[in-house]
């Protein structure tokens, strides 16, 4: 993999889209470039409140800092709609272990008994868990999943403008239940000795990944030339796209690798990722783009340890199952090879 490079990301300022014609046109020409390139950007005025931020920074810490028994008291392995906690070492990107521990939280809906006759993706609505010892957490993160949700679909229409489509066009396939997955993500520090693989090197599979971090750096982004550090910037967030808009503009728009490093020893790195998705039951289309932008498409990636499907639903949970082999084998075994209900890395055979 590339070394570390000293290219910047860059800034947009979402709050542009509602200026004058000169201002927005500018604004989504700029949205289009970085998209097609590096396909990373910080977004400010984005009309989130930083109190709201705030509370969200707080109540994550106050969790990690809760007993080990009041977190392992919602540990995600009890869940079949893989919600709640994991511990560092859990969760696996491209088979190994990420060290990182983290809640996650998705769509609060009642759980659907198992109908096997049915996609296998449909058992994958449910409730989340929550905290017993810190009952403060719902809210805020509820409150805050709403208004990102928000910023996610206006950025997803500023995505379709800047591709000259019509605002809504991808309304149909994620209203009106979107696909939604929120992670509180704490990195312990670590000893180089130790390994640096917060999270392995990746993509993300929605629409689009809205990222708050805290103070610490650790997010890095694949350029032409090496990695590029993404720090915190305050009242920003890092928005990347996902392989939705990947297929949808069959590569004109670009679904990025990137990855975490652990921090060093002795701190830790804070970070809440938002992941915005279409609806599990739909299809992803291929736009119909102008000549000028359909002659600069690269069509969509094809990586053979990542088969990609435009259904929906199935690509997302393969994700899930290949990133959670417990809560695969505990919850989903007849959707595995009898090699991945023994401990070998899952990998979705029912797809």
């Amino acid at each position: 993999m590339p070394e570390l490079h000293t290219e910047k990301l860059p800034i947009l300022d979402l709050s542009e889209l509602d200026e004058a014609a000169n201002r927005r046109q500018a604004f989504l020409a700029r949205l289009r470039e970085t998209a097609h390139g590096i396909g990373f950007f910080y977004v400010s005025g984005h009309g989130v409140p930083q109190h709201l931020i705030r509370d969200v920074l707080a109540q994550s810490r106050q969790f990690f800092a809760l007993p080990e028994a009041d977190k392992l008291a919602i540990q995600m392995v009890n869940s079949a709609q893989f919600r709640g906690y994991n511990r560092a070492g859990l969760e696996h990107t491209r088979g190994k272990p990420d060290w990182r521990e983290q809640i996650d939280i998705g769509a609060e809906l009642p759980e659907r008994a198992i109908d096997r006759s049915a996609p296998p993706w449909t058992r994958l609505q449910g409730p989340n868990q929550w905290p017993a010892a810190l009952p403060s957490l719902r809210p805020v993160i509820l409150d805050y999943l709403g208004l990102v949700t928000d910023l996610a679909v206006r950025i997803t229409r500023a995505f379709a403008e800047a591709l000259e489509q019509p605002a809504n066009i991808f309304e149909p396939i994620y209203t009106p239940a979107p696909n939604q997955l929120l992670k509180i993500v704490r990195y312990p520090g670590r000893e180089k000795s130790e390994g640096d693989q917060g999270v392995g090197a990746h993509k993300d599979s929605g629409f689009v990944t809205v990222l708050l971090q805290d103070t610490q750096s650790g997010l890095q982004v694949e350029g032409k030339s090496g990695w590029i550090d993404a720090p915190p910037i305050p009242g920003t967030f890092v928005i990347n796209i996902g392989e939705v808009l990947e297929m949808a503009s069959n590569g004109y728009l670009r679904a990025n690798v990137h990855r975490v490093v652990s921090p060093p020893a002795g701190g830790d790195r804070l970070s809440v990722p938002f992941f915005f998705g279409a609806r599990l039951d739909a299809t992803i289309p291929v736009l119909a783009l102008p000549p000028h932008l359909s002659a600069h498409a690269q069509g969509v990636t094809q990586d053979p340890q990542n088969p990609l499907f435009r259904d929906v639903g199935k690509n997302y949970l393969k994700s899930r199952l290949r990133s959670h082999p417990d809560v695969a084998r505990r919850h989903h075994a007849d959707l595995l090879e009898p090699r991945e209900r023994d401990g070998a890395p899952a990998v979705a055979s029912a797809y």
